[in-house]
């Protein structure tokens, strides 16, 4: 099958340094592509092309929306090649819907796997969200993206990071400085993800005027949060009476996403002991509450990720 481009100006970062994204296709789908001038060549069998044909496609329409096409990228679109939602993630769909992304200020996202769509979703349709499985599925960092989407477009006013200051193996007793300097290292994630979409400046300054707050769980008793996008990471790490507390916080206007790896608990009490697991049981199917379900498959970190969680719940279970 043959493909031509009729932009010519993003062919260098369609087909990569030394036409990389070229051979990561070929390697993945076992095809064989041949770029010469606006126009490549994919041999191999017919549906392994056609999924080729997709992603390049996907590719060339990312680029021209002025999205950047690096290796992740890539990855995500092979990934996604065989679901019939490429086409509407990309350019919209055939309906006439948008394009399934979130937008900040920093960057445009768009979902990496199948069910990061559904997630998306349900980010934006639902009051109260359960992202559950494994790391590097994107849980925390899409939850991070919508609010920031959502505070900067004022349809909320607080931006609230929460996650459990659980120890894994060492006793906060033993660090340095105060509570906060304590705790900071537990948060840091959450940091990361809000500096990936906004800029430095912005982050400092809406952290001293309280419009986005980041603290422990244990924070949260006592108040009631309006007006606010609340998120709180790790939540495997709760007890289930931290998790009906903090889930009670929930007031006017708000939205509530609970992200965690329900096999992955650093309590005493192992999985029997974590809030998440109980609420998931308790709630599930309850009205104005989402469950995504993320697994192996959905890894976007590096592939060998993947293959490591592959190999970690084969082997116990993920306990």
């Amino acid at each position: 099958m043959e493909i031509a481009f009729d932009e010519q100006t993003v062919l260098g970062a369609l087909f990569g340094q030394f036409d990389q994204n070229l051979v990561q296709i070929e390697n993945r789908l076992g095809v064989y592509i041949s770029a010469r001038g606006n126009k490549a060549v994919i041999e191999g069998p017919d549906d392994a092309v056609a999924r080729a044909r997709d992603v390049l496609k996907g590719m060339h329409q990312r680029l021209l929306s002025g999205h950047e096409v690096d290796a992740g990228a890539v990855e995500s679109l092979i990934m996604m090649s065989n679901e019939p939602t490429l086409e509407g993630i990309i350019s919209g769909a055939p309906d006439g819907a948008p394009p399934i992304m979130i937008r900040t200020r920093k960057k445009t996202i768009v979902p990496r796997s199948a069910t990061q769509i559904e997630y998306m979703r349900a980010l934006v349709r639902d009051d109260v969200i359960f992202a559950l499985g494994p790391a590097g599925t994107g849980k925390t960092y899409l939850a991070v993206a919508q609010a920031v989407a959502q505070l900067i477009s004022g349809s909320v006013q607080r931006l609230i990071l929460s996650r459990p200051a659980v120890e894994a193996g060492e006793r906060l007793g033993f660090l340095p400085g105060d509570m906060k300097e304590k705790v900071d290292p537990y948060l840091r994630p959450l940091y990361d993800a809000l500096y990936d979409c906004m800029p430095p400046e912005q982050v400092e300054r809406r952290l001293a005027s309280g419009e986005i707050e980041i603290a422990p769980i244990a924070f949260m008793r006592g108040r009631t949060l309006a007006d606010a996008f609340v998120i709180l990471d790790e939540a495997q790490n709760t007890t289930p009476m931290q998790m009906k507390m903090f889930l009670t916080r929930f007031g006017q206007n708000s939205r509530m996403v609970i992200c965690g790896d329900p096999k992955q608990t650093d309590l005493p009490g192992g999985s029997a002991a974590s809030g998440l697991n109980d609420a998931v049981k308790r709630l599930d199917g309850v009205d104005g509450i989402g469950m995504v379900r993320f697994n192996v498959a959905d890894v976007v970190r590096h592939p060998i990720v993947g293959r490591i969680v592959e190999a970690y719940e084969g082997k116990d279970g993920g306990d």
